[in-house]
């Protein structure tokens, strides 16, 4: 698809991710994302300038978040006169960050901006149960003594119990690991391959990080230098000795095959090539296209039950045909690591005939990838995953692979909640 004009990937920046309750307990959404838009605003000194909107959001959020992107930028060094705007779609957040960004600088609107995505569990937001809410808000509108007391009256210790967080899908009850077994289960995804990939995660990761790749990517956080999930003398054996995580009995997913919690952001600096080469900024890449694709995975059709995270099988094969590629026309392809088993299952359902016919109304299997050309400096299994600080993370590590290589092309696959899946095409 061609933009009315190209969109590039100057800049990236994100602080080390950290699992939860370790390095950032106590620390804020805010303070995360003012540090990760921070570091992208000194790197490329930015200080004091106006850029055309900056995009950011949370998925778990406070109500203290309340205009999180505005209340941030007012923090980093940016213009006041910076716009913001808040963004939430699961785990896809950093992508569609992005995509807000680059369609106004595609239409010529704005010049610059910059997409953002930031996450805590350390800090998870605990509600009151909708009992003690309710009478709450009963007192809030009391007119008199009578009434109040009366109120009071139906208080009951129980009220006090918190709503906490739920790791579920509303519509099916299951959570995500518990989705994904049965996905590994209809897609044959043996415990070994899963295990394999995720050494490999954390073996690349550290590579990455012994090289040097990271350090123009990452800024130091809160006594963090790099990620503290990566365990680089992981071994295949050590994964394959971990128990089932969701499945107890026949399950294949573990805590070392599946992304952990995690806390942490990331930001991204996007502009017109005209605004970039002006102060002498460099352009790492292009972001070409993206789409976003959903799938019914309610149960209605058991089906479907097992598809809830392989929502980007169906948006790629859209983009790939509407620039006339195919899947093996990549240099880079960055799958998010949700789960091993979902990064497995999608690879095997672009190879299955029946599935691409079937579900993706095309002719054949789109084909096997070249695995070698898979999250070669790591991903989520390694990195963790702060949900709305992925996307991010993965574009700005692949943007900086193409600009490295000086051509060529990446995938960015993500999968999200309810769902949903965003992809993106990105080129130099």
């Amino acid at each position: 698809m061609a933009f009315p004009r190209r969109v590039a990937i100057v800049a990236a920046n994100r602080i080390p991710f950290a699992k939860s309750n370790t390095a950032y307990f106590g620390v804020s959404n805010q303070q995360m994302l003012t540090a990760a838009i921070s570091g992208l605003v000194e790197k490329n000194d930015l200080k004091g300038q106006v850029l055309g909107e900056v995009v950011a959001g949370a998925v778990m959020k406070h109500s203290r978040d309340f205009n999180l992107a505005r209340e941030t930028v007012l923090d980093t060094g940016l213009s006041a006169a910076t716009p913001c705007t808040d963004m939430q779609q699961a785990c896809g957040t950093g992508l569609q960050a992005l995509f807000s960004v680059a369609n106004k600088i595609a239409l010529g609107q704005i010049e610059s901006g910059i997409a953002g995505g930031v996450d805590t569990t350390s800090d998870a937001p605990i509600a009151v149960s909708d009992k003690f809410r309710g009478m709450l808000l009963d007192l809030n509108r009391s007119k008199t003594m009578g009434q109040r007391l009366k109120v009071l009256a139906g208080f009951r210790p129980s009220f006090l119990l918190p709503a906490l967080p739920r790791n579920g899908e509303p519509r099916t009850g299951l959570s995500m690991g518990g989705h994904t077994e049965l996905t590994a289960k209809r897609w044959n995804i043996e415990r070994s391959a899963q295990d394999e990939l995720a050494f490999n995660s954390h073996q690349k990761l550290n590579a990455a990080y012994e090289s040097g790749f990271m350090d123009d990517l990452v800024s130091p956080f809160n006594g963090l230098e790099k990620d503290n999930l990566l365990r680089a003398q992981t071994t295949v054996e050590k994964l394959a000795s971990l128990g089932s995580a969701f499945d107890k009995e026949n399950g294949t997913l573990t805590a070392g095959n599946s992304s952990a919690l995690t806390d942490g952001a990331s930001a991204v600096l996007l502009a017109s090539e005209e605004w970039a080469k002006e102060r002498g900024l460099p352009v790492l890449a292009y972001i070409t296209d993206f789409e976003t694709s959903a799938v019914d995975f309610t149960g209605i059709d058991s089906d479907y039950k097992e598809e809830l995270l392989l929502a980007p099988a169906y948006a790629v094969p859209k983009m790939l045909a509407r620039n006339n590629l195919a899947l093996q026309d990549m240099d880079f392809y960055e799958i998010h690591e949700a789960f091993a088993a979902q990064v497995l299952a999608t690879l095997k359902a672009w190879n299955d005939d029946s599935f691409c016919i079937e579900r993706l109304g095309l002719n054949g299997a789109l084909g096997e990838i070249d695995m070698n050309k898979l999250n070669v400096n790591g991903s989520s299994l390694a990195t963790g995953h702060p949900f709305a600080a992925t996307g991010g993370r993965i574009t700005g590590n692949l943007a900086k692979l193409l600009n490295q290589k000086g051509s060529g092309r990446g995938l960015i696959s993500i999968c999200a909640a309810g769902g949903q899946g965003v992809v993106a095409l990105l080129e130099k």
